[in-house]
């Protein structure tokens, strides 16, 4: 692997890696805007199942974005326009239809951290170490939007401490709370426990899981329940359904076709 930021589809999974190893993966803009890219043609492609989200190597998932990359940000407008440029990225990684991985090994911390938590699972090493110590380094904040993405996944008090402690949290707190669905031994056991949810879950009715993601999203993002009769009709009335209810009662593999 050459790209920064490298791209492999088999089987209807999409294999994405963060590739900067020597510098813990740290996030470029040029990385954030070719994951933008990649989220917005994965978005068009009916062939792609799942995604999963990787690092390269086993110290870092992402270590945030690359300081270097502040000398730009002079202003309080340039950092209205950078947090506006991060929010194009993971608001277009988390309403992606199809479901959302990411193997993590190692530091998972600020934009990292954000990426992992916009996926739908997380499986990590016990290396994992999950945070946003901003208040010990840049002095910075994330938008009121991931703010919000943190607060539902792990709740008011638990971002408070993390925020206010600038602590990093370890995997088997991790997995405790949620951050993690699955915890392994070292990073070559990562990729391949990866692979298999990863093809677990490409072999599963798409409209469903499609479904299932954007009620749960649209739950998130309001405070009253949201309508759902387009989901439901989505499944019911299609043949993939048809299709799961004949597999089953044949004792076949169903041959979904996301229709």
């Amino acid at each position: 692997m050459t790209e920064n930021l490298h791209v492999e589809i088999h089987d209807g999974v999409a294999e994405v890696t963060l590739n900067r190893p020597r510098q813990r993966n740290a996030l470029t803009f040029s990385m954030y805007e070719r994951l933008l890219g990649f989220c917005e043609k994965a978005a068009r492609d009916s062939s792609l199942r799942v995604v999963l989200i990787t690092g390269a190597g086993d110290k870092a998932f992402a270590a945030g974005t690359d300081i270097a990359e502040f000398h730009t940000v002079k202003t309080a407008e340039d950092g209205l326009a950078y947090e506006a440029k991060i929010e194009r990225v993971l608001s277009a990684l988390e309403t992606l239809a199809i479901p959302t991985i990411s193997a993590i090994a190692g530091a998972c911390t600020g934009g990292g951290a954000a990426i992992a938590a916009c996926c739908d699972l997380r499986i990590a090493t016990r290396s994992m170490k999950f945070g946003f110590p901003i208040a010990r380094t840049l002095g910075n904040c994330l938008s009121v939007a991931n703010y919000a993405r943190l607060v539902h996944l792990i709740g008011p008090a638990r971002v408070k401490d993390l925020f206010f402690t600038a602590r990093l949290m370890e995997a088997d707190e991790a997995l405790s709370i949620g951050i993690v669905n699955e915890l392994v031994d070292d990073h070559e056991t990562l990729m391949r426990r990866a692979r298999e949810i990863a093809a677990t879950v490409a072999g599963h009715a798409p409209l469903t899981l499609r479904a299932t993601k954007e009620a749960l999203r649209r739950i998130a993002a309001a405070q009253t329940l949201p309508p759902d009769d387009d989901l439901v009709g989505l499944c019911y009335g299609s043949q993939d359904f048809r299709e799961g209810i004949g597999s089953f009662l044949a004792k076949r593999p169903p041959q979904w076709k996301a229709c």
